[in-house]
């Protein structure tokens, strides 16, 4: 275990990567995420690596199709309208049931948008951003050092399964500086680990990696082979942790860094008497629909907090399934939700007063509620 380093998010992200094998990046620049590419561009050649800077996001996720389809473990980064790019090489990807691991260093939208922190691309990372049945599986970190320990978890998990792995970090996570330690790390996959891969014949029936079947019976049974994968997914690698949760009467509901800043709302709320407690998801997808099975039949209500107009509150209200009622709370285009006015939003649940429209909470700052 390495001595804790000082690092900037993206950096960290990078260097984590290396450490767990990858030894391919295929990408193009695009902020809040460059700092991994550039990164990328001198440490991975000095660890026997490659690095390409692509033509265009297109081009780098069909390289990465390439790469995975002969068995190297392979990652590409970018920042949401670049991610939108890649959704159809993605999904080329899952159908082929290939491994690899993408980070999107959200960024506020629609379209070009802006360049500040967003967690607006919720949707498009857990439902399937591309065309047709599949699933990536997601994770939010909420700090360098977890995104680093799930870049090494990313790649182990995209190889057990076969399936694409994708880091959904927001511009903080990239931006900030936080001391990380490097863990001991495993090595690079070895090819004949990956009996599948495109790696040569060698004496055995040659491999042939496709997502095209146009027979439909043949791609029907291809889809719920799939379908049969998502599901012990979502049956092994659930990821949550809950705060003060065991005797909490209102539970707060973040990922990533606005989970950061719900802690302390939520520790500051304890002071003035008021039980509450926090939910928060790390696997995006599969969405850990068991943590609000532990509390749902007695809280008294949820309030889901993001930086999007409500996009994780739906699968919040999907789990609680009419328990208790689900309230949200938002910002978006960049703006960064502040404690206080999560706090006010909290208030306004408890004592009944949360209104269905949007509401400016005070002068300097407004929000969704509904």
């Amino acid at each position: 275990m390495s001595e804790p380093i000082l690092m900037k998010g993206n950096e960290a992200i990078a260097e984590a990567a290396i450490r767990a094998g990858c030894r391919f990046f295929f990408g193009y620049p695009i902020t809040p995420q460059n700092e991994i590419p550039e990164y990328m561009s001198k440490r991975l050649p000095e660890a026997g690596g490659v690095f390409v800077q692509a033509e265009s996001e297109v081009a780098s996720i069909n390289m990465v199709y390439g790469a995975a389809g002969a068995g190297a473990r392979v990652m590409t980064s970018s920042s949401s309208p670049g991610i939108s790019l890649m959704m159809e090489g993605i999904s080329y990807i899952a159908g082929a049931e290939l491994p690899c691991v993408i980070v999107n260093i959200s960024r506020g939208g629609p379209g070009l948008g802006g360049i500040q922190p967003s967690q607006s691309d919720y949707f498009q990372a857990t439902k399937g951003g591309g065309h047709g049945d599949y699933k990536l599986i997601v994770y939010g970190p909420s700090s360098v050092q977890e995104a680093c320990d799930l870049m090494i978890k990313a790649f182990d998990v995209a190889d057990k399964y076969r399936n694409p792995v994708m880091i959904l970090g927001d511009g903080m996570i990239g931006q900030m500086m936080e001391p990380v330690v490097f863990r001991d790390q495993p090595g690079e996959a070895a090819p004949d680990k990956k009996p599948w891969a495109t790696t040569g014949n060698e004496g055995r029936k040659s491999n042939l990696i496709t997502s095209i079947y146009l027979d439909p019976e043949v791609l029907d049974a291809h889809n719920w082979k799939l379908y049969q994968k998502y599901k012990r997914i979502e049956e092994n690698e659930v990821m949550y942790e809950s705060y003060r949760a065991d005797d909490a009467e209102w539970l707060l509901v973040a990922y990533g860094t606005v989970a950061r800043i719900c802690i302390s709302v939520m520790e500051k709320m304890r002071e003035e008497g008021f039980r509450v407690g926090l939910i928060r998801p790390i696997t995006l997808w599969p969405f850990p629909k068991t943590a609000f099975d532990e509390v749902a039949d007695r809280a008294k209500g949820f309030l889901c907090v993001e930086m999007s107009t409500g996009q994780m509150v739906e699968d919040v209200r999907l789990a609680v399934e009419g328990r208790a009622p689900v309230y949200f709370y938002g910002r978006t285009g960049g703006a960064v939700p502040l404690p206080r006015n999560i706090e006010k939003r909290m208030h306004q649940v408890i004592a009944g007063r949360t209104p269905v429209v949007t509401e400016c909470l005070d002068k300097n700052q407004g929000g969704g509620g509904r």
